[in-house]
C-alpha cells in the first residue's frame, strides 16, 4: 500500500468519483517503434499509476526544485502534458495561482479521473483536464506560456507532430520544458527506452524549429532541457 501525502493518495479505484470515469477504455498502448534510432518507449497505462505516486519519488524527482527552475510565474497558463494522476499538475496549480491556468493532458481517462479527484480535494479550481490521442494533444493555438512534460517526450508515438503541435499553442515567448532521466548515466536506474540523452533530445527538437534557452542538471537523476520556438522568440 502506499504511503498518502496531501496530494498523493492511494490509486484506489473505489476512492475515485465513478462518475467522473469515461466510459471508454484507454488508448491501446502502441507497439514499441523506433524514431531516430531510439525505441520509442511504450505510453503508460492506468496500470502504472502507482509507479507515478510510489514512495520515495519526491527524493528522486524533486519535484519543486524542478519546478523552481523552471520559474512559473503567477497567472500563467500551463499545459502538463501527459500528466497523469496529477503529480506535478498539483504543484503547478498552486504556483499559477488562482489568475492562472493549468491544462492537464493524458491518454488515459481514470488517470484524468485520480487527477480531477485530487484537486478537487485539495479546492484547486484552475485545473482543465482534457483526454488526448497519440495523433491529437488538444492544445489550443497561442494560448500557453508554457508546456512541461515530465517523463513523457520519450513516449510519444509522433515526436515530430507533437512538437509542431507544441509550436502552434505557445504563446510569443511560450517555453517547452522535458524532464528526462539521463541517458548518458548507466547508473540512473530506469530501462534504456525510458531515458534519453541531451544529444538525443536536442537533436530531434532543434530541427523543428526551437532554440534551447536553458538547462538544468542538478536534479539527481534527470535533467531539463528548456527551448523556445524560434519563430517565437523575439531575440530572434
Amino acid at each position: 500500500m502506499l504511503a498518502a501525502t496531501a496530494d498523493a493518495s492511494p490509486v484506489d479505484a473505489a476512492t475515485v468519483d465513478a462518475s467522473r470515469v469515461e466510459a471508454a477504455t484507454a488508448e491501446p498502448l502502441p507497439a514499441s517503434d523506433v524514431y531516430a534510432r531510439r525505441a520509442i518507449a511504450p505510453a503508460m497505462g492506468f496500470g502504472g499509476a502507482s509507479w507515478l505516486d510510489r514512495p520515495g519519488r519526491e527524493q528522486t524527482e524533486q519535484p519543486e526544485k524542478a519546478l523552481g527552475a523552471l520559474a512559473i510565474e503567477p497567472g500563467s497558463t500551463v499545459a502538463d502534458v501527459g500528466a497523469g494522476t496529477g503529480y506535478f499538475t498539483l504543484r503547478i496549480a498552486r504556483r499559477v495561482g488562482a489568475q492562472g491556468h493549468v491544462v492537464a493532458t493524458d491518454i488515459e481517462p481514470r488517470m484524468l479521473a485520480v487527477l480531477t479527484d485530487r484537486a478537487t480535494k485539495a479546492h484547486l479550481s484552475n485545473i482543465e483536464t482534457r483526454v488526448v490521442t497519440s495523433d491529437d494533444p488538444r492544445l489550443d493555438a497561442a494560448s500557453l506560456d508554457l508546456v512541461l512534460m515530465v517523463d513523457v517526450y520519450h513516449e510519444l508515438a509522433h515526436p515530430q507532430a507533437e512538437l509542431a503541435a507544441v509550436k502552434r499553442a505557445l504563446r510569443p515567448g511560450g517555453r517547452l520544458a522535458l524532464v528526462e532521466y539521463r541517458g548518458e548515466d548507466p547508473n540512473v536506474a530506469i530501462q534504456p527506452a525510458h531515458k534519453m540523452t541531451r544529444a538525443q533530445v536536442e537533436a530531434e527538437v532543434l530541427p523543428a524549429g526551437y532554440r534551447e534557452l536553458e538547462d538544468f542538471e542538478a536534479l539527481r537523476d534527470q535533467r531539463i532541457l528548456v527551448f523556445t520556438p524560434v519563430a517565437l522568440d523575439s531575440g530572434g
